[in-house]
């Protein structure tokens, strides 16, 4: 029965609240134990927050350097619950089936490595020589490409390095990743268009900045921390223009927590102007804001002559774009997009930050190179205080990608880590998410192991990767904590608990650290403090160290016991092949780390062919055209009290919902015009499935759209929609038809 509550949601995020929520999350943490803990994160010699890649301040940090949402994530790791034999010895793989996300989270962290045979009904303990023993077995018995290595944004540089080394040296670019379902579409569309496919901004520039266009972007729930340098533009003046389709109140209003004065008044205004776009209309939107920009002649021709190229044939393209599909295809009223347009106008020093709002459509690369576009018309890139910002979610997701998780690594690159480590790497390209789930229901994938992350909620079409998975001989998962991905498995299974980042990671050469790099290419030191959760628990280098001394026994050169022993020898070896860390190990123990170099940042944009930053043409995108009188466009999002797909309660505080997130945000409108009240419980049905049982909750969305909680709604997103070019599956605009439950 669901304990379903609405009520109006809040017109600021953060404030009392959030406070209140930090001190009820932390406390099972322990008083003592929780405040130390707590005060080592993101604070230069302490460890990197495992939720959101928003950087920290270079040197002068707060005490309080963490979000409510950063309290929830390490609470959930610093947990003293624990997931143990005689868990596992009392609870079946079917009764496990049969838990919600939220509970398999709860039992806390994973103690030793679980086995899964094949018929068992129960995991049983298994040792870790005997685990990695199973999984060379298992890879001699097929070819190199037969096998498939995931990585989620948790993993450290180092472990990401000798990850992606152990899977070429097996033989395969077999390399999906996170990236794949999340910001793919950045980086294919900026490499296109400035040679960089990260962003070109770093923290500092948001204190000069005289506009920032935040686009497709929840910072309250999914980056706190944003909402401080969002807060400090604002306060002195800066414009700042949201842009997505549901209002957010941490883009309305922010009440800083951690200072009293924000905390007895009503906090700062946020969003100068806010503009609810409909789902897929944000290309629309910037058509039109460049279209004005040119029409009024607030360009600057200059830096348009100077550093690009196909200027005179997007102008001429946006003349042909009528006023009317604009209007119609953003949703937004011509006037209200010149006031957009004056404040860019008026701005010469513009941020444009966005999210998954906008890469998780079919055109996302499109999408976001008509962003560049409107930011080039100024000369908006390789400026203090302007350039491109995507904002991503996960805390190293960034940083495997410059280690060389990816299924299509350049061959400048692959000579180097060749050259670097004594051996041929493959060439051919591996599977990315999308190919790797079509490769495993096809039966051409024997072992599935992926390093963190939860693939089986993250993915699209839950149950055509289900179906993948079970076909695979094993699946392994590298955790710490219990969720869906260990109880849909291959016929067998392996569970292998490591270390969190709040933990000491002690090897044969003494304590070490790792790094990571955040959203702005700054890479830094993490040290954990904390006593592990189990003696039994492994490092991720470890483990991957551990797996490719058996499994590439007579396959390799390397000393696979010295770099985990020491993980200076790692970053030795990623200096030798990663472009921007030369000095690694001297560079990083200064503590505050270093930023990666940026051509685009520097306006050196010979990366791209040309040697100059381009102006692209799209048609607009066609995302309504046949779309049914009783359809609309379902955009899935994310709680407040979520971390990517672990599920922390059943409550969206900042949304005004409560007990239940098997909801459906509508507008009223849509409501009425379907035949619905709010309240009433409705099945929701795509192309991919059905998802049944939701309860319609009326808010402020575009008429057309709708909005629900991933991942219980990620069966609704078909596994064949991805964006062109980055085949990103498109999450965020599925069709979908509503009728009433039975």
């Amino acid at each position: 029965m669901s304990d379903l509550r609405t009520k109006k949601p809040p017109d600021e995020a953060a404030g009392v609240g959030a406070a209140i929520s930090s001190l009820a999350v932390a406390r099972p943490m322990g008083l003592v134990r929780g405040a130390r803990t707590l005060l080592q994160v993101n604070q230069l010699g302490g460890f990197d927050c495992p939720g959101c890649a928003w950087p920290e301040p270079e040197r002068e940090r707060n005490t309080f350097e963490f979000c409510e949402n950063g309290v929830k994530h390490v609470a959930d790791e610093a947990t003293r619950a624990r997931c143990d034999r005689e868990f596992f010895a009392r609870h079946a793989i079917a009764d496990l089936a049969e838990r919600g996300d939220e509970w398999l989270n709860a039992q806390g962290r994973l103690t030793e490595p679980m086995v899964l045979d094949e018929g068992a009904t129960h995991y049983a303990p298994i040792s870790w020589d005997d685990a990695f023993e199973l999984v060379a077995d298992e890879l001699a018995r097929g070819e190199p490409d037969d096998a498939v290595f995931y990585t989620s944004g948790r993993t450290s540089n180092e472990a990401a390095f000798l990850y992606q080394l152990f899977a070429r040296q097996l033989g395969t670019n077999n390399l999906p990743d996170c990236s794949n379902m999340c910001h793919e579409s950045s980086g294919t569309a900026l490499r296109e268009v400035v040679g960089v496919g990260k962003g070109t901004v770093h923290l500092d520039d948001f204190e000069v900045a005289d506009a920032i266009f935040v686009v497709g972007q929840n910072p309250g729930s999914n980056h706190p921390r944003m909402l401080s340098a969002l807060e400090g533009a604002a306060r002195r003046g800066c414009k700042i223009v949201a842009i997505n389709p549901l209002v957010e109140p941490g883009l309305v209003r922010f009440s800083h927590p951690q200072r009293y004065e924000s905390l007895l008044s009503r906090g700062t205004e946020i969003a100068s102007l806010y503009l609810q776009v409909r789902v897929g209309g944000d290309a629309a939107l910037f058509k039109g804001l460049s279209k004005i920009l040119i029409d009024e002649g607030a360009i600057d021709r200059a830096f348009i002559d100077r550093y690009t190229s196909g200027f005179d044939a997007y102008a001429r393209a946006l003349r042909d774009v009528s006023w009317e599909r604009i209007e119609r295809d953003s949703g937004i009223a011509r006037d209200r997009i010149h006031e957009a347009a004056r404040i860019a106008m008026r701005s010469e020093k513009t941020i444009a930050c966005w999210a998954m709002g906008l890469t998780q459509h079919k055109d996302g690369v499109a999408t976001i190179q008509e962003v560049a576009s409107f930011m080039l018309l100024r000369g908006n890139v390789g400026r203090p205080g302007a350039g491109l910002c995507p904002v991503r979610g996960h805390s190293n997701v960034q940083g495997d990608r410059t280690m060389g998780i990816w299924e299509q690594m350049p061959d400048a690159w692959l000579d180097r880590l060749g050259k670097a480590c004594d051996f041929d790497p493959p060439r051919k390209h591996g599977h990315d998410t999308v190919a790797a789930i079509e490769a495993m229901r096809a039966g051409k994938v024997s072992v599935f192991f992926a390093m963190g992350g939860n693939f089986v909620s993250a993915s699209p079409d839950t149950a055509k990767t289900s179906e993948g998975i079970g076909k695979c001989r094993l699946t392994v998962q590298v955790s710490t904590k219990l969720n869906r991905s260990h109880v849909v498995t291959g016929k067998r299974a392996l569970i292998l608990p490591c270390l969190g980042r709040t933990e000491r990671d002690v090897q044969r050469s003494g304590e070490q650290f790792v790094t990571v790099e955040d959203s702005m290419s700054h890479v830094h030191p993490s040290r954990g403090r904390n006593d592990p959760a189990s003696a039994h628990l492994k490092s991720e280098p470890a483990i991957v160290a551990g797996l490719a001394k058996v499994a590439l026994r007579g396959k390799t050169r390397l000393d696979w016991d010295a770099l985990v022993a020491d993980y200076d020898r790692v970053r030795d070896l990623i200096a030798r092949v990663v472009d921007g860390f030369q000095d690694f190990n001297a560079r990083v123990r200064d503590g505050a780390g270093f930023h990666l170099p940026n051509g685009a940042r520097a306006l050196d944009f010979s990366a791209v062919p040309g040697g100059r930053a381009r102006f692209l043409v799209h048609p607009l995108p066609a995302l309504r055209d046949g779309l049914a009188e009783d359809e609309l466009l379902l955009t899935t999002i994310r709680s407040h009290d979520q971390f990517n797909t672990t599920v922390y309660s059943q409550n969206d505080r900042y949304r005004g919902i409560s007990g239940d997130r098997r909801v459906v945000l509508m507008n009223e409108r849509d409501i009425a015009h379907l035949g619905f009240r709010a309240g009433d419980r409705v099945d929701i049905a795509s192309s991919a499935g059905t998802c049944r049982g939701f309860a319609i909750v009326a808010f402020s969305i575009p008429e057309g759209d709708c909005a629900a909680y991933y991942p219980e709604t990620n069966p609704l997103v078909p596994l064949e929609s991805y964006a062109d070019k980055s085949r990103t599956p498109t999450s965020k605009a599925v069709r979908v038809r509503l009728t009433r439950s039975a």
